[in-house]
């Protein structure tokens, strides 16, 4: 593996000198971090929410359909907030991304009130809105989302944000497993075959699966999860919780050679996945041994 994943990245360029993302790509870029942000902000709140509501005697209330779609967009909505100072985006920017999140479910409690709509469809259709309301709001700051600040923001000027910051795909991911850590459960077993498949997938996308080796080496990759996923079907019990970690924690190691190499997929996913990885099969472990 050394020998086909050598680092191939080019130098990192001057802190001085602009980024060289071009501007479609830059607001792409922008949109899917606030995404990640209000993912985050969802997955951290929401607990911390439902823990001071059950506290304080508002449980029942915070369990509303209605009054919990607007609890998620404020949850969303302060993460996306908080990533967008740290980007340097301007308050007006802010208050319309934020207005991006209440709007869609304000719209939908119209007819949900009425009856004419479902719990289900409120939220599904909450969240599936406000992706083209995001898009919207971006494209009325065209100029604003489609420029990346080359320096690093002045609240990165702390040496704890700065490195907070840099390992935002190990926060993220740590968030999304926090739950799972603490209530372990074994996850299906063909999960497994979406660890090898999605980095074929991302590779062939961005045009970074390389030369014959390196797709011979995905592809054994795919056909070793594919294995773990069909042996710990056909066994039963401890063993194939077993293996189901082996899978998880095999592909962290995986995740981190390309980390290094800095092939195949972006660095930022290599880290996410890694660490994301490493969170369940450490929950699959804990899950069998209490059994």
């Amino acid at each position: 593996m050394t020998e086909t994943m050598t680092n191939t990245s080019p130098r990192a360029p001057h802190a001085g000198h602009a980024r060289p993302d071009r501007p479609r790509a830059a607001l792409v870029r922008h949109l899917l971090e606030m995404a990640l942000a209000m993912i985050a902000g969802m997955v951290l709140l929401g607990p911390l929410r439902t823990a001071v509501g059950a506290a304080v005697g508002l449980a029942p209330a915070f369990e509303r359909p209605d009054v919990g779609a607007l609890l998620m967009a404020t949850d969303m909505s302060v993460g996306m907030a908080v990533w967008m100072r740290y980007r340097r985006h301007s308050w007006p920017a802010v208050g319309e991304m934020t207005a991006a999140m209440y709007l869609p479910i304000l719209v939908l409690l119209v007819p949900f009130e009425a009856g004419l709509l479902g719990a289900d469809a409120l939220l599904v259709g909450g969240h599936l809105l406000m992706l083209p309301a995001m898009v919207l709001a971006a494209l009325r700051r065209r100029d604003e989302y489609a420029r990346h600040p080359a320096d690093a923001p002045a609240v990165a000027r702390h040496r704890l944000v700065a490195a907070l910051a840099r390992r935002w795909p190990t926060g993220l991911a740590l968030l999304l497993t926090l739950e799972m850590l603490l209530s372990p459960a074994v996850p299906p077993a063909p999960i497994l075959l979406v660890l090898p498949a999605a980095y074929l997938v991302i590779g062939a996308v961005r045009g970074r699966l390389g030369g014959p080796r390196m797709i011979a080496l995905q592809l054994a990759g795919l056909v070793v999860w594919s294995a773990l996923a069909l042996a710990a079907l056909t066994v039963d019990g401890a063993l194939a919780g077993w293996l189901v970690a082996a899978g998880w924690l095999g592909h962290a190691a995986w995740d981190v050679a390309h980390h290094r190499a800095n092939r195949v997929v972006p660095r930022g996913y290599a880290e996410w996945c890694a660490v994301f990885d490493t969170c369940v099969g450490l929950a699959v472990v804990l899950a069998v041994l209490a059994r």
